[in-house]
Protein backbone atom coordinates (compact mmCIF):
# COMPACT_ATOMS: atom_id res chain seq x y z
CA UNK A 1 0.00 0.00 0.00
CA UNK A 2 1.44 3.40 -0.92
CA UNK A 3 1.99 6.65 0.79
CA UNK A 4 -1.23 8.30 -0.86
CA UNK A 5 -3.60 5.13 -0.41
CA UNK A 6 -2.57 4.57 3.47
CA UNK A 7 -3.58 8.70 4.12
CA UNK A 8 -6.83 7.61 2.21
CA UNK A 9 -7.36 5.23 4.86
CA UNK A 10 -6.77 7.44 8.21
CA UNK A 11 -9.85 6.74 10.59
CA UNK A 12 -8.95 4.96 14.34
CA UNK A 13 -6.36 7.34 14.92
CA UNK A 14 -8.42 10.17 14.26
CA UNK A 15 -11.23 9.01 17.68
CA UNK A 16 -7.54 8.94 19.64
CA UNK A 17 -6.86 12.26 18.17
CA UNK A 18 -10.26 14.11 19.07
CA UNK A 19 -10.53 12.37 21.86
CA UNK A 20 -7.16 13.66 23.83
CA UNK A 21 -7.49 16.96 22.25
CA UNK A 22 -10.96 17.64 24.68
CA UNK A 23 -11.71 20.46 27.09
CA UNK A 24 -9.03 19.51 29.60
CA UNK A 25 -6.01 19.68 26.86
CA UNK A 26 -7.63 22.79 25.55
CA UNK A 27 -7.93 24.90 29.00
CA UNK A 28 -4.21 23.40 30.08
CA UNK A 29 -2.62 23.97 26.88
CA UNK A 30 -3.72 27.98 26.95
CA UNK A 31 -2.82 28.39 30.53
CA UNK A 32 0.24 26.99 29.70
CA UNK A 33 1.24 29.14 27.06
CA UNK A 34 -0.26 32.48 29.32
CA UNK A 35 1.48 31.53 32.14
CA UNK A 36 5.12 30.13 30.90
CA UNK A 37 4.72 31.00 27.03
CA UNK A 38 6.98 28.36 25.15
CA UNK A 39 8.61 27.18 28.33
CA UNK A 40 6.38 23.62 28.52
CA UNK A 41 6.74 23.20 24.65
CA UNK A 42 9.34 20.04 25.03
CA UNK A 43 5.90 18.64 27.20
CA UNK A 44 3.79 18.30 24.44
CA UNK A 45 6.57 16.56 22.49
CA UNK A 46 7.05 14.03 25.14
CA UNK A 47 3.52 13.47 25.45
CA UNK A 48 2.98 13.13 21.53
CA UNK A 49 5.72 10.62 21.15
CA UNK A 50 4.52 8.66 24.70
CA UNK A 51 1.10 8.57 22.98
CA UNK A 52 2.69 7.19 19.65
CA UNK A 53 4.63 4.57 21.59
CA UNK A 54 1.32 3.34 23.55
CA UNK A 55 -1.13 3.48 20.88
CA UNK A 56 0.75 1.70 18.42
CA UNK A 57 1.04 -1.29 20.30
CA UNK A 58 -2.16 -1.10 21.49
CA UNK A 59 -3.13 -0.96 17.75
CA UNK A 60 -0.73 -3.72 16.76
CA UNK A 61 -2.23 -5.81 19.72
CA UNK A 62 -5.87 -5.55 18.26
CA UNK A 63 -5.20 -5.76 14.52
CA UNK A 64 -3.00 -8.54 15.22
CA UNK A 65 -5.35 -10.55 17.92
CA UNK A 66 -8.75 -9.78 16.84
CA UNK A 67 -8.91 -8.96 20.24
CA UNK A 68 -9.68 -5.61 22.61
CA UNK A 69 -7.56 -4.54 25.10
CA UNK A 70 -9.74 -5.93 27.81
CA UNK A 71 -10.59 -9.34 26.43
CA UNK A 72 -6.36 -9.54 26.04
CA UNK A 73 -6.25 -8.78 29.99
CA UNK A 74 -8.95 -11.17 31.02
CA UNK A 75 -7.25 -13.91 28.86
CA UNK A 76 -3.86 -13.18 30.15
CA UNK A 77 -4.19 -14.96 33.20
CA UNK A 78 -5.17 -18.25 33.58
CA UNK A 79 -5.87 -18.36 37.40
CA UNK A 80 -9.32 -17.01 38.48
CA UNK A 81 -8.60 -15.03 41.48
CA UNK A 82 -6.10 -12.95 38.85
CA UNK A 83 -8.46 -12.91 36.38
CA UNK A 84 -11.61 -11.83 38.94
CA UNK A 85 -9.06 -9.28 39.94
CA UNK A 86 -8.07 -8.00 37.06
CA UNK A 87 -11.54 -7.96 35.74
CA UNK A 88 -12.77 -5.65 38.71
CA UNK A 89 -9.78 -3.30 37.84
CA UNK A 90 -10.59 -2.89 34.24
CA UNK A 91 -14.43 -2.57 34.83
CA UNK A 92 -14.17 -0.09 37.23
CA UNK A 93 -11.29 2.25 36.68
CA UNK A 94 -12.23 2.23 32.88
CA UNK A 95 -15.98 3.01 33.71
CA UNK A 96 -15.09 5.63 36.46
CA UNK A 97 -12.45 7.07 34.22
CA UNK A 98 -14.79 7.34 31.49
CA UNK A 99 -17.81 8.77 33.27
CA UNK A 100 -15.31 11.28 35.34
CA UNK A 101 -13.85 12.67 31.45
CA UNK A 102 -17.82 12.64 30.09
CA UNK A 103 -18.91 14.96 32.38
CA UNK A 104 -15.71 17.36 31.87
CA UNK A 105 -16.12 16.80 28.70
CA UNK A 106 -20.15 17.37 27.99
CA UNK A 107 -19.68 20.39 30.06
CA UNK A 108 -16.69 21.93 28.59
CA UNK A 109 -18.08 21.53 25.21
CA UNK A 110 -21.05 23.23 26.38
CA UNK A 111 -19.13 26.06 27.46
CA UNK A 112 -18.57 26.46 24.21
CA UNK A 113 -21.65 26.66 22.75
CA UNK A 114 -23.17 28.78 26.18
CA UNK A 115 -20.57 30.98 25.14
CA UNK A 116 -21.67 31.57 21.36
CA UNK A 117 -25.61 31.32 21.88
CA UNK A 118 -26.27 33.03 25.85
CA UNK A 119 -27.61 30.01 27.18
CA UNK A 120 -26.25 28.38 30.01
CA UNK A 121 -24.16 24.93 29.43
CA UNK A 122 -26.51 23.59 32.34
CA UNK A 123 -29.11 23.53 29.08
CA UNK A 124 -26.56 22.73 26.52
CA UNK A 125 -24.96 20.08 28.24
CA UNK A 126 -27.75 17.68 27.55
CA UNK A 127 -28.88 18.04 24.33
CA UNK A 128 -24.68 17.90 23.51
CA UNK A 129 -25.01 14.14 25.19
CA UNK A 130 -28.55 13.38 23.78
CA UNK A 131 -27.08 14.48 20.15
CA UNK A 132 -23.79 12.44 20.95
CA UNK A 133 -25.99 9.87 21.94
CA UNK A 134 -27.94 9.35 18.67
CA UNK A 135 -24.66 9.30 16.26
CA UNK A 136 -23.37 6.27 19.06
CA UNK A 137 -27.00 4.40 18.86
CA UNK A 138 -27.09 4.49 14.94
CA UNK A 139 -24.14 1.33 15.63
CA UNK A 140 -22.58 3.08 11.71
CA UNK A 141 -18.18 2.79 12.55
CA UNK A 142 -18.00 4.57 9.21
CA UNK A 143 -20.57 7.24 10.59
CA UNK A 144 -19.15 8.21 13.59
CA UNK A 145 -15.44 8.23 12.05
CA UNK A 146 -16.47 10.70 9.62
CA UNK A 147 -17.90 13.11 12.25
CA UNK A 148 -14.77 12.82 14.22
CA UNK A 149 -12.10 13.57 10.65
CA UNK A 150 -14.64 16.48 10.41
CA UNK A 151 -14.43 17.71 13.52
CA UNK A 152 -10.75 17.38 13.88
CA UNK A 153 -10.45 19.63 10.82
CA UNK A 154 -12.68 22.36 12.73
CA UNK A 155 -10.38 22.17 15.63
CA UNK A 156 -7.16 22.73 13.25
CA UNK A 157 -8.54 25.31 11.07
CA UNK A 158 -9.39 27.14 14.48
CA UNK A 159 -6.41 27.14 16.51
CA UNK A 160 -3.24 25.80 14.02
CA UNK A 161 -4.44 28.56 11.56
CA UNK A 162 -4.12 31.47 13.59
CA UNK A 163 -0.64 29.98 15.10
CA UNK A 164 0.47 30.59 12.08
CA UNK A 165 -0.73 33.93 11.84
CA UNK A 166 -0.06 35.37 14.96
CA UNK A 167 3.89 34.78 13.82
CA UNK A 168 5.17 33.28 17.00
CA UNK A 169 9.00 33.68 17.61
CA UNK A 170 10.42 30.32 15.92
CA UNK A 171 14.08 30.74 18.13
CA UNK A 172 11.72 30.70 21.09
CA UNK A 173 9.31 28.22 20.20
CA UNK A 174 12.34 26.00 19.22
CA UNK A 175 14.20 26.73 22.84
CA UNK A 176 10.89 25.41 24.53
CA UNK A 177 12.29 22.17 23.34
CA UNK A 178 14.14 21.94 25.63
CA UNK A 179 13.36 20.34 29.01
CA UNK A 180 13.00 22.83 31.73
CA UNK A 181 10.19 22.78 34.67
CA UNK A 182 10.20 26.45 35.85
CA UNK A 183 8.86 27.28 39.72
CA UNK A 184 5.49 26.01 39.79
CA UNK A 185 4.96 24.33 36.17
CA UNK A 186 4.98 21.05 38.10
CA UNK A 187 1.45 20.47 38.16
CA UNK A 188 0.56 22.10 34.44
CA UNK A 189 3.40 19.61 33.45
CA UNK A 190 1.58 16.63 35.08
CA UNK A 191 -1.85 17.84 33.60
CA UNK A 192 -0.84 18.20 30.10
CA UNK A 193 0.72 14.61 29.67
CA UNK A 194 -2.14 13.43 31.55
CA UNK A 195 -5.13 14.97 29.27
CA UNK A 196 -2.88 13.42 26.29
CA UNK A 197 -1.70 10.24 27.39
CA UNK A 198 -4.90 8.68 27.69
CA UNK A 199 -5.38 5.44 29.01
CA UNK A 200 -8.96 5.18 28.00
CA UNK A 201 -7.60 5.41 24.30
CA UNK A 202 -5.55 2.57 24.71
CA UNK A 203 -8.72 0.57 24.79
CA UNK A 204 -10.61 2.21 22.15
CA UNK A 205 -7.48 1.72 19.61
CA UNK A 206 -7.33 -1.71 20.15
CA UNK A 207 -11.28 -2.35 19.32
CA UNK A 208 -11.30 0.29 16.21
CA UNK A 209 -8.89 -0.96 14.64
CA UNK A 210 -10.61 -3.76 13.80
CA UNK A 211 -13.37 -2.05 12.28
CA UNK A 212 -11.27 -0.72 9.80
CA UNK A 213 -8.79 -3.54 8.79
CA UNK A 214 -8.48 -6.86 8.84
CA UNK A 215 -5.05 -8.32 9.90
CA UNK A 216 -1.54 -8.03 9.89
CA UNK A 217 -1.11 -7.21 6.19
CA UNK A 218 -2.57 -4.06 6.98
CA UNK A 219 -0.35 -3.30 10.12
CA UNK A 220 1.78 -0.43 7.58
CA UNK A 221 -1.36 1.41 7.22
CA UNK A 222 -2.67 1.02 10.78
CA UNK A 223 1.01 2.87 11.86
CA UNK A 224 0.54 5.27 9.73
CA UNK A 225 -2.72 6.16 10.84
CA UNK A 226 -1.75 6.12 14.52
CA UNK A 227 1.76 8.52 13.95
CA UNK A 228 -0.13 10.93 11.36
CA UNK A 229 -2.78 11.77 13.53
CA UNK A 230 -1.46 11.69 16.72
CA UNK A 231 1.42 13.60 15.36
CA UNK A 232 -2.35 16.15 14.25
CA UNK A 233 -3.03 16.13 17.46
CA UNK A 234 0.14 17.36 18.83
CA UNK A 235 -0.22 19.86 16.70
CA UNK A 236 -3.37 21.44 17.94
CA UNK A 237 -2.36 21.24 21.14
CA UNK A 238 0.98 22.85 20.06
CA UNK A 239 -1.06 25.76 18.07
CA UNK A 240 -2.76 26.73 20.94
CA UNK A 241 -0.05 27.03 23.72
CA UNK A 242 1.52 29.08 21.03
CA UNK A 243 -1.42 30.99 19.98
CA UNK A 244 -1.36 32.05 23.78
CA UNK A 245 2.01 32.51 24.30
CA UNK A 246 1.76 35.38 21.30
CA UNK A 247 -1.05 36.90 22.72
CA UNK A 248 -0.76 36.77 26.69
CA UNK A 249 2.16 38.72 28.58
CA UNK A 250 4.14 36.08 30.00
CA UNK A 251 2.87 35.56 33.97
CA UNK A 252 -1.36 36.15 32.51
CA UNK A 253 -3.29 34.04 34.80
CA UNK A 254 -6.11 32.77 33.01
CA UNK A 255 -9.66 32.02 34.90
CA UNK A 256 -12.33 31.45 32.22
CA UNK A 257 -13.27 30.71 28.27
CA UNK A 258 -13.39 34.24 27.93
CA UNK A 259 -9.82 34.91 28.93
CA UNK A 260 -8.82 32.20 26.77
CA UNK A 261 -11.13 33.22 23.57
CA UNK A 262 -8.74 36.50 23.82
CA UNK A 263 -6.07 34.55 22.22
CA UNK A 264 -7.83 34.42 19.01
CA UNK A 265 -7.89 38.22 18.97
CA UNK A 266 -5.25 38.71 16.54
CA UNK A 267 -7.23 36.83 13.54
CA UNK A 268 -10.81 37.05 14.23
CA UNK A 269 -11.32 40.70 15.77
CA UNK A 270 -14.48 40.99 17.40
CA UNK A 271 -15.71 37.28 16.47
CA UNK A 272 -12.59 36.12 18.42
CA UNK A 273 -14.68 34.56 21.27
CA UNK A 274 -17.15 32.86 18.74
CA UNK A 275 -14.10 30.76 16.76
CA UNK A 276 -12.27 29.74 20.17
CA UNK A 277 -15.49 28.84 21.29
CA UNK A 278 -16.69 26.55 18.39
CA UNK A 279 -12.99 24.79 18.49
CA UNK A 280 -14.20 24.15 22.13
CA UNK A 281 -17.03 22.64 21.12
CA UNK A 282 -15.36 20.42 18.75
CA UNK A 283 -12.95 19.19 21.03
CA UNK A 284 -15.92 18.81 24.23
CA UNK A 285 -18.22 17.04 21.85
CA UNK A 286 -15.51 14.09 19.95
CA UNK A 287 -14.27 13.31 23.40
CA UNK A 288 -18.11 13.16 24.49
CA UNK A 289 -18.56 10.40 21.73
CA UNK A 290 -14.75 9.18 22.38
CA UNK A 291 -15.38 8.41 26.18
CA UNK A 292 -18.32 6.13 26.51
CA UNK A 293 -17.08 4.28 23.04
CA UNK A 294 -13.82 3.73 24.93
CA UNK A 295 -15.66 2.47 28.34
CA UNK A 296 -18.40 -0.05 26.31
CA UNK A 297 -15.20 -1.61 24.77
CA UNK A 298 -13.39 -2.30 27.05
CA UNK A 299 -16.00 -3.58 29.82
CA UNK A 300 -17.70 -5.51 27.29
CA UNK A 301 -14.07 -6.80 26.30
CA UNK A 302 -12.95 -7.52 30.31
CA UNK A 303 -16.44 -9.42 30.68
CA UNK A 304 -16.25 -11.32 27.52
CA UNK A 305 -19.34 -9.80 26.05
CA UNK A 306 -19.64 -8.96 22.54
CA UNK A 307 -18.26 -5.61 20.94
CA UNK A 308 -20.84 -5.48 18.71
CA UNK A 309 -21.80 -1.25 18.18
CA UNK A 310 -25.37 -2.75 17.75
CA UNK A 311 -25.45 -5.14 20.56
CA UNK A 312 -27.84 -4.43 23.78
CA UNK A 313 -25.27 -5.09 26.41
CA UNK A 314 -22.77 -3.03 24.43
CA UNK A 315 -25.40 -0.05 24.00
CA UNK A 316 -26.19 -0.40 27.80
CA UNK A 317 -22.79 0.16 28.88
CA UNK A 318 -21.88 3.93 26.99
CA UNK A 319 -25.59 4.53 27.74
CA UNK A 320 -24.51 4.75 31.01
CA UNK A 321 -21.38 6.32 30.80
CA UNK A 322 -23.15 8.91 28.62
CA UNK A 323 -25.94 9.48 31.41
CA UNK A 324 -23.68 10.16 34.21
CA UNK A 325 -22.38 12.73 32.31
CA UNK A 326 -25.51 14.19 30.77
CA UNK A 327 -26.73 14.11 34.51
CA UNK A 328 -23.76 15.97 35.86
CA UNK A 329 -23.80 18.20 32.66
CA UNK A 330 -27.27 19.43 33.92
CA UNK A 331 -25.91 20.38 37.35
CA UNK A 332 -24.44 23.71 38.55
CA UNK A 333 -20.74 22.48 38.51
CA UNK A 334 -17.81 24.22 37.89
CA UNK A 335 -16.33 22.94 34.47
CA UNK A 336 -13.15 23.64 35.66
CA UNK A 337 -13.45 21.31 39.00
CA UNK A 338 -14.76 18.83 36.50
CA UNK A 339 -12.08 18.62 34.37
CA UNK A 340 -9.59 18.70 36.82
CA UNK A 341 -11.00 15.53 39.02
CA UNK A 342 -11.11 14.10 35.55
CA UNK A 343 -7.73 14.11 35.11
CA UNK A 344 -6.37 13.26 38.25
CA UNK A 345 -8.38 9.85 37.60
CA UNK A 346 -6.53 9.13 34.53
CA UNK A 347 -3.17 10.21 36.33
CA UNK A 348 -4.01 7.55 38.59
CA UNK A 349 -5.26 4.81 36.16
CA UNK A 350 -2.53 5.22 33.12
CA UNK A 351 0.66 3.69 35.10
CA UNK A 352 -1.12 0.39 35.48
CA UNK A 353 -2.47 0.47 32.53
CA UNK A 354 0.58 0.85 30.33
CA UNK A 355 2.57 -2.11 32.50
CA UNK A 356 -0.19 -4.26 31.57
CA UNK A 357 0.33 -3.53 28.07
CA UNK A 358 3.41 -3.62 27.55
CA UNK A 359 3.47 -7.48 29.79
CA UNK A 360 0.54 -8.53 27.69
CA UNK A 361 2.64 -7.27 24.03
CA UNK A 362 5.76 -9.45 25.46
CA UNK A 363 3.37 -12.76 24.94
CA UNK A 364 4.61 -15.27 22.27
CA UNK A 365 1.47 -16.72 22.55
CA UNK A 366 -0.20 -14.17 22.23
CA UNK A 367 1.38 -12.01 19.48
CA UNK A 368 4.04 -14.53 17.65
CA UNK A 369 6.75 -12.22 15.71
CA UNK A 370 4.44 -9.34 16.35
CA UNK A 371 5.56 -9.01 19.94
CA UNK A 372 7.47 -6.16 21.09
CA UNK A 373 10.95 -5.45 19.99
CA UNK A 374 13.99 -3.99 22.46
CA UNK A 375 13.74 -0.88 21.31
CA UNK A 376 9.67 -1.05 21.80
CA UNK A 377 10.15 -2.11 25.42
CA UNK A 378 13.05 0.45 26.54
CA UNK A 379 10.94 3.01 25.05
CA UNK A 380 7.36 1.76 26.47
CA UNK A 381 9.21 1.25 29.68
CA UNK A 382 10.13 4.91 30.03
CA UNK A 383 7.47 6.12 28.72
CA UNK A 384 5.75 3.64 31.56
CA UNK A 385 8.65 5.02 34.22
CA UNK A 386 7.30 8.83 33.60
CA UNK A 387 3.46 8.17 33.79
CA UNK A 388 4.38 6.36 37.40
CA UNK A 389 6.15 9.41 38.27
CA UNK A 390 2.79 11.46 36.91
CA UNK A 391 0.19 9.13 39.01
CA UNK A 392 2.54 9.64 42.44
CA UNK A 393 2.73 12.92 42.20
CA UNK A 394 -0.82 13.20 41.57
CA UNK A 395 -1.60 10.82 44.01
CA UNK A 396 0.59 12.71 46.57
CA UNK A 397 -1.33 16.51 45.39
CA UNK A 398 -4.68 14.94 45.72
CA UNK A 399 -3.48 13.98 49.64
CA UNK A 400 -2.47 17.30 50.21
CA UNK A 401 -5.90 19.22 49.19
Amino acid sequence: MGVVDRLKSIGPGALVAAAFVGPGTVTTASVIGAEYAYLLVWTIAFSILATMVLQEMSARLGLITNEGLGEAFRNEFSNPIARGVTITLVVSAIGIGTAAFQTGNIVGGAAGLATITGVSENVWGPIMGLVAAGLLWTGSYKLIERVFIGLVIVMGLAFVLNAIIVRPDLAALGGGLVPTIPEGSAYLIAGLIGTTVVGYNLFLHASTVQERWDDADDLAACRTDTIAMVAVGGLITTAIVVTAAAVFPEGTQIADVGEMADQLEPVFGGYALTFFAIGLFAAGFTSAMSAPLAGAYATAGALGWERDLTSTRFRAIWLTILGVGIVFSALDYNPVEVIVFAQVANGLLLPILAVFLIYAMNNDDLLGEYTNSPLQNVLGGLVTLVVVGIGLRTLYDVLLL
